[in-house]
């Protein structure tokens, strides 16, 4: 809506209502003409412009309600009820100014996004630095963010650590801290000290022009308020006006007529469905989703069907670290290590994942040297005068028995191996995979919960990881190994069963995207051609947004319908009355004010948190939530440890294999256990109650803990069985084998539960 728009409805307003007040003065001081005379003026200032929306929506092929509201203030004037198309000319102006003040509200979250986007750059040179347009900035210029001020453009953190406010883009209320090296997304505000930035991406190519292109577009005009106000104008037009001819040729008065026509004024129709649109179009940009226009919103509302793409939608996207094997006589730690160290520089996404690992866990990188990288095979280095590489080696020749077992777990596992080598020869494996986001079975649920009915899965990818992934995440079919062909027909032959969701981030999703009735883009790390073909896009690198929007969505036509269809009932009933000559003209007018305003007030609950709303942890919840989450993390290597430890019995069951034995009993008694104790006995119950809390039933949590808890005692008599012999029987190996095998799939089983847990407790 423009701001000429508004300047003219807001005068609108003005002149009805002092048309109608100043009638009310003359009248009250017997100047009974002149009060006429005001009020028909009011009248015929409404006139004009409801002539004008009429002729406008004929042009655009809709019926056009407003037909019913020209007539009745014509018919005021014509039957000389001044006051009464005086009151029907304030209702027009007073829905209207509503109707704007409601658009104006309900945009707000978009329209500031438009208006932060910054329009210089800092850019440092080898003089200082200096301010420089926005449009001149580069991929590769380093530029100084300051205190308070927006990121201008992608790029990544050179300086040690920048602390950021990013919750305009994802309704994070905490703040973030991103290290050297970390990506950071323009648009965000720097919450911290001023911090240098290296462009990754210019103006044009940014996220956050993305997303600002996006919010321009963002809009009710062609939202389901107009087909929903022509759907039930098809026959509440009819109607109205039946009951107004009837009236007059049954009683002869068109006074009647003209009282039936003034109830019949379909404010209601014409204005709280817009309200309740154009409200649920708030509602999901503060969520960090952004629907493109109210038609988009509707149809999200009526969606039955789901259609998921696999990499970067349901798994993260990008690759992480699985396993680190190392070589007999080696450390994990020390493969990993130097494997980062080596991948330092690499601009490759499986380098980028093993640099990231080894960070997480703290580990000081060796010097390297003379660093360089083969495309397609890998980078190398010296490290202590010995030459070094990391990824890939030529899987022809004879390998060691640990280096096979790798290769076979990375085939059973769907994982990508990196192999160092030292000197030339086999120093250890890395193993990586794209894991499911830990917010993707709790996502599902919700949408499931709010309606939709059939969620598949389609992918470019291999079948057996897709089929893994479906299995996991309980979806109800897979199509996998698609071409961008292939998901567009898959999708057009999902659309003629129900109106039909697809979400992706990838370039080759972005023909599928258009071909749904609702395409849903991740903007937040997906391609730009994907978020241009989208009608929704997620702000955020979080699909659960996606639940809020269904639900936001189906919330706001709910209120729509009901908005419209409670003032039409009561117009109907008034109209009723007006016909037998129990309303006249200017009581009906004042009547159907009272019916406008209540419909309008029930259509702005829309603006108001529903089923999406998160509840608040308490203090000492989150406290919680946030030690175990930490805890959780660093058990991850515990987890491994202990596959590790049974892969060696197999190996070579002797001294080496029964210390590694001892040293997974150690941590399960001092680490992992007790720390699942803390979370069935102290996490479960700080949350119940929760509607966020746990998904994991008690029972089931408590059947977990008591099975690791049973194979622990049962390595624990193990060991003492080999003290008593001096060593390991060749009778334990296989049930110790089994234990240990045992424990690792229960333990990742807990924590990735868990990991689903933390994630939507800290959204």
């Amino acid at each position: 809506m423009t701001a000429a728009a508004n300047m003219f409805e807001s005068a609108l307003l003005v002149l009805t209502a002092a048309a109608l007040l100043s009638g009310a003065g003359a009248w009250a001081t017997g100047a009974l003409g002149l009060a006429d005379s005001l009020w028909a003026l009011g009248t015929l200032v409404a006139v004009v412009p409801a002539v004008a929306w009429v002729v406008a929506a004929l042009r655009q092929g809709r019926a056009g309600v407003d037909l019913i509201a020209v007539l009745a203030l014509g018919g005021t004037l014509a039957v000389r009820e001044y006051l009464a198309g005086a009151l029907i000319a304030l209702m027009l102006a007073t829905g209207r100014a509503l109707e704007a003040a409601a658009r104006r509200r309900a945009s707000h979250d978009v329209r500031s996004l438009v208006e932060r986007v910054p329009r210089t750059a800092r850019l440092r040179t080898g003089t200082g630095v200096r301010a420089v347009p926005l449009a001149n900035v580069a991929v590769g210029d380093l530029l100084v963010v300051g205190p308070g001020e927006v990121v201008p453009v992608d790029g990544d953190v050179e300086s040690p650590r920048a602390v950021l406010d990013e919750s305009v883009l994802t309704g994070e209320s905490l703040q973030v801290e991103r290290v050297q090296e970390e990506a950071v997304r323009s648009g965000v505000i720097n919450a911290g000290g001023a911090f240098d930035l290296r462009a990754t991406a210019t103006e044009e190519n940014s996220a956050y022009a993305e997303i600002v292109r996006l919010a321009r577009q963002a809009g009710a005009e062609s939202a389901p308020v107009v087909r929903l106000a022509d759907r039930y104008a098809a026959w509440f037009l009819p109607v109205s006006l039946g009951v107004a001819g009837l009236a007059w040729l049954l009683s002869g008065s068109a006074e009647r007529a003209v009282a039936v026509l003034v109830v019949a004024t379909p404010c209601p129709l014409l204005l709280a469905a817009p309200v309740a649109i154009v409200s649920g179009l708030s509602r999901a940009s503060r969520r960090g989703v952004v629907v493109r226009d109210g038609g988009s919103l509707e149809n999200l509302g009526q969606a039955r069907t789901l259609l998921l793409d696999k990499t970067g939608t349901l798994t993260g996207g990008r690759p992480r670290v699985l396993d680190v094997v190392a070589a007999p006589g080696r450390r994990p730690a020390d493969v990993l290590g130097l494997a980062a160290a080596l991948d330092a520089y690499s601009p490759h996404v499986l380098a980028q994942a093993i640099v990231a690992a080894a960070r997480e866990r703290g580990l000081e990188l060796p010097s390297v040297t003379d660093v360089r990288e083969d495309p397609g095979r890998g980078a190398t280095g010296t490290v202590d005068g010995r030459p070094a590489s990391i990824g890939r080696v030529d899987t022809t020749k004879a390998m060691p028995a640990w280096a096979e077992a790798v290769d076979n777990r990375a085939l059973l596992d769907g994982a990508a191996v990196a192999w160092l080598t030292v000197d030339g020869t086999t120093a250890g494996a890395v193993l990586l995979h794209d894991p499911v986001r830990p917010d993707a079975m709790r996502t599902l649920r919700h949408l499931r919960a709010s309606g939709i009915e059939r969620i598949m899965m389609l992918t470019g990818d291999r079948a057996e990881p897709a089929r893994e992934v479906t299995a996991l995440l309980g979806l109800d079919g897979v199509r996998a190994e698609l071409s961008p062909a292939d998901k567009v027909a898959a999708v057009r032959a999902e659309r003629e069963r129900a109106v039909t969701v697809m979400v992706g981030d990838g370039v080759n999703d972005a023909p599928a995207l258009a071909a749904a009735d609702v395409g849903v883009a991740m903007g937040a790390r997906g391609s730009t051609a994907s978020s241009e073909a989208a009608d929704v896009v997620l702000t955020t690198d979080r699909v659960e947004r996606l639940a809020d929007a269904v639900a936001i969505a189906r919330r706001a036509r709910r209120i729509a319908v009901q908005s419209a269809l409670a003032g039409m009932v009561m117009s109907l009933l008034a109209m009723g009355a007006a016909a037998w000559g129990l309303l006249p003209p200017t009581a009906g007018a004042l009547l159907q004010e009272g019916i406008d305003v209540a419909v309008i007030l029930n259509a702005l609950r829309a603006l108001r948190a529903g089923a999406e709303r998160r509840s608040a942890l308490t203090p000492a919840a989150a406290r919680l939530v946030r030690r175990l989450a930490a805890e959780q993390h660093d058990l991850r290597d515990d987890v491994e440890a202990v596959r590790t430890a049974a892969d060696r019995l197999s190996d070579s069951p002797g001294p080496r294999a029964l210390a590694a034995v001892e040293e997974v009993y150690r941590l399960l008694t001092e680490r992992l256990l007790p720390h699942e104790a803390a979370v069935e006995h102290q996490l479960y119950p700080a949350l119940a109650g929760q509607p966020d809390g746990p998904a994991v039933a008690a029972p089931a949590v408590r059947r977990s803990r008591a099975e690791t808890e049973r194979l622990t005692r049962r390595v624990a008599l193990h060991l003492r069985m080999a003290r008593e012999r001096g060593s390991l029987g060749a009778d334990q190996l296989n049930d110790l084998r089994s234990c240990l095998y045992g424990l690792h799939a229960v333990l990742r089983l807990q924590l990735a539960q868990e990991d689903e847990e933390y994630t939507s407790l800290t959204d």
